[in-house]
Protein backbone atom coordinates (compact mmCIF):
# COMPACT_ATOMS: atom_id res chain seq x y z
CA UNK A 1 0.00 0.00 0.00
CA UNK A 2 1.50 3.19 -1.00
CA UNK A 3 2.33 6.18 1.34
CA UNK A 4 2.44 8.60 -1.07
CA UNK A 5 2.93 11.82 1.61
CA UNK A 6 5.76 9.73 2.91
CA UNK A 7 7.24 8.57 -0.41
CA UNK A 8 7.38 4.98 0.94
CA UNK A 9 5.13 1.73 1.08
CA UNK A 10 3.83 -0.36 3.61
CA UNK A 11 2.42 -3.61 3.56
CA UNK A 12 -0.44 -4.89 5.51
CA UNK A 13 -0.50 -8.33 6.30
CA UNK A 14 -4.21 -9.95 6.92
CA UNK A 15 -4.69 -10.91 9.90
CA UNK A 16 -6.06 -14.73 8.78
CA UNK A 17 -2.59 -15.62 8.20
CA UNK A 18 -0.50 -13.67 10.87
CA UNK A 19 0.10 -15.80 14.26
CA UNK A 20 -1.34 -13.50 16.58
CA UNK A 21 -4.66 -12.98 14.33
CA UNK A 22 -4.21 -9.13 14.02
CA UNK A 23 -3.40 -7.11 10.94
CA UNK A 24 0.27 -7.06 10.53
CA UNK A 25 1.68 -3.46 9.50
CA UNK A 26 4.98 -4.10 7.90
CA UNK A 27 6.79 -0.80 7.23
CA UNK A 28 9.58 -0.74 5.06
CA UNK A 29 13.15 0.83 5.75
CA UNK A 30 15.27 2.28 3.13
CA UNK A 31 16.73 -1.05 1.99
CA UNK A 32 13.89 -3.11 2.46
CA UNK A 33 12.14 -0.90 -0.14
CA UNK A 34 14.58 -1.37 -2.57
CA UNK A 35 14.93 -4.94 -2.05
CA UNK A 36 10.98 -4.40 -2.98
CA UNK A 37 11.18 -2.08 -5.17
CA UNK A 38 13.39 -4.03 -7.47
CA UNK A 39 10.42 -6.90 -7.77
CA UNK A 40 7.82 -4.91 -8.55
CA UNK A 41 5.94 -6.15 -11.71
CA UNK A 42 7.69 -9.61 -12.04
CA UNK A 43 4.07 -10.94 -10.88
CA UNK A 44 0.53 -9.82 -10.47
CA UNK A 45 -0.12 -10.25 -7.41
CA UNK A 46 3.15 -11.31 -5.39
CA UNK A 47 6.38 -9.44 -4.43
CA UNK A 48 8.82 -11.99 -4.73
CA UNK A 49 8.85 -15.03 -7.28
CA UNK A 50 10.99 -17.95 -8.67
CA UNK A 51 11.14 -19.24 -11.92
CA UNK A 52 8.31 -16.75 -12.70
CA UNK A 53 5.83 -18.33 -10.18
CA UNK A 54 4.74 -16.81 -6.94
CA UNK A 55 7.28 -17.04 -3.81
CA UNK A 56 4.51 -18.61 -1.00
CA UNK A 57 6.44 -19.29 1.83
CA UNK A 58 10.07 -18.13 3.40
CA UNK A 59 11.08 -21.41 4.50
CA UNK A 60 11.42 -23.27 1.51
CA UNK A 61 14.14 -25.28 -0.53
CA UNK A 62 15.50 -22.19 -1.82
CA UNK A 63 16.17 -20.66 2.06
CA UNK A 64 17.85 -23.68 3.38
CA UNK A 65 20.16 -23.78 0.46
CA UNK A 66 20.86 -20.53 0.56
CA UNK A 67 21.63 -20.61 4.17
CA UNK A 68 24.08 -23.75 3.73
CA UNK A 69 25.76 -21.54 0.96
CA UNK A 70 25.85 -18.73 3.11
CA UNK A 71 27.63 -20.44 5.89
CA UNK A 72 29.83 -22.17 3.25
CA UNK A 73 30.87 -18.90 1.99
CA UNK A 74 31.33 -17.60 5.44
CA UNK A 75 33.52 -20.05 6.50
CA UNK A 76 35.51 -19.69 3.43
CA UNK A 77 35.87 -15.96 3.51
CA UNK A 78 36.91 -16.22 7.44
CA UNK A 79 38.68 -19.35 7.49
CA UNK A 80 37.10 -20.53 10.73
CA UNK A 81 34.22 -22.48 11.30
CA UNK A 82 30.49 -20.99 11.74
CA UNK A 83 28.41 -21.39 14.63
CA UNK A 84 25.61 -23.63 14.84
CA UNK A 85 23.23 -20.49 14.82
CA UNK A 86 24.70 -19.17 11.77
CA UNK A 87 24.46 -22.72 10.00
CA UNK A 88 21.01 -23.00 11.27
CA UNK A 89 19.63 -19.65 10.46
CA UNK A 90 15.59 -19.15 10.68
CA UNK A 91 13.70 -16.70 9.35
CA UNK A 92 12.49 -15.83 13.40
CA UNK A 93 15.84 -15.15 14.41
CA UNK A 94 16.09 -11.96 11.99
CA UNK A 95 12.53 -11.02 13.77
CA UNK A 96 15.16 -11.33 17.53
CA UNK A 97 18.27 -9.18 15.72
CA UNK A 98 15.86 -6.58 14.73
CA UNK A 99 14.18 -6.50 18.01
CA UNK A 100 17.70 -6.23 19.56
CA UNK A 101 18.98 -3.40 16.90
CA UNK A 102 15.65 -1.50 17.47
CA UNK A 103 16.46 -1.32 21.33
CA UNK A 104 19.93 -0.64 20.92
CA UNK A 105 19.30 2.64 19.01
CA UNK A 106 16.35 3.58 21.57
CA UNK A 107 13.58 3.09 19.53
CA UNK A 108 10.44 3.35 22.77
CA UNK A 109 9.02 -0.16 23.67
CA UNK A 110 5.36 0.78 22.41
CA UNK A 111 7.36 1.40 18.59
CA UNK A 112 9.58 -1.80 18.81
CA UNK A 113 5.79 -3.67 19.81
CA UNK A 114 3.97 -2.37 16.41
CA UNK A 115 7.04 -2.99 14.11
CA UNK A 116 7.77 -6.85 15.71
CA UNK A 117 4.09 -7.79 15.11
CA UNK A 118 3.75 -8.02 19.45
CA UNK A 119 -0.05 -7.95 20.28
CA UNK A 120 -0.59 -4.59 22.21
CA UNK A 121 -2.17 -5.60 25.24
CA UNK A 122 -1.68 -2.43 27.25
CA UNK A 123 -5.07 -0.05 26.95
CA UNK A 124 -2.39 3.49 27.03
CA UNK A 125 -0.60 1.90 23.78
CA UNK A 126 -4.03 1.21 22.16
CA UNK A 127 -4.91 5.24 22.04
CA UNK A 128 -1.25 6.01 21.43
CA UNK A 129 -0.14 3.83 18.70
CA UNK A 130 2.93 4.95 16.39
CA UNK A 131 2.11 6.84 12.86
CA UNK A 132 3.28 5.19 9.91
CA UNK A 133 6.05 8.16 9.89
CA UNK A 134 7.53 7.69 13.51
CA UNK A 135 8.00 3.73 12.67
CA UNK A 136 9.80 4.17 9.21
CA UNK A 137 11.80 6.34 11.07
CA UNK A 138 12.39 4.02 13.71
CA UNK A 139 13.19 0.80 11.00
CA UNK A 140 15.55 3.23 9.31
CA UNK A 141 17.52 4.01 12.54
CA UNK A 142 18.54 0.88 12.57
CA UNK A 143 20.04 0.47 8.99
CA UNK A 144 21.38 4.11 9.76
CA UNK A 145 23.29 3.01 13.14
CA UNK A 146 24.57 -0.38 11.79
CA UNK A 147 26.34 1.14 8.23
CA UNK A 148 28.03 3.42 10.17
CA UNK A 149 29.58 0.54 12.52
CA UNK A 150 32.40 -1.80 11.25
CA UNK A 151 31.97 -4.13 13.42
CA UNK A 152 28.80 -6.71 14.96
CA UNK A 153 26.59 -5.90 17.98
CA UNK A 154 27.57 -7.43 20.68
CA UNK A 155 24.75 -9.37 22.60
CA UNK A 156 25.72 -10.48 26.68
CA UNK A 157 24.85 -13.84 27.30
CA UNK A 158 25.11 -15.16 31.41
CA UNK A 159 27.50 -18.28 31.76
CA UNK A 160 25.93 -21.03 32.99
CA UNK A 161 27.74 -24.09 34.87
Amino acid sequence: MAVPELETSVFLIPSEIVKNQEDRLVVLNEVAKSVIDAQRGKHVTRVFTYRGRPVSRIYNSGWKSARVRAAERYARDQEEAVSWGFANLRVHDLKHTFGRRLRAVGIPLETRKVLLGHRNGDITSHYSAPEIEELLDAANRVFAVQSRKSHAMTLLKRKTA
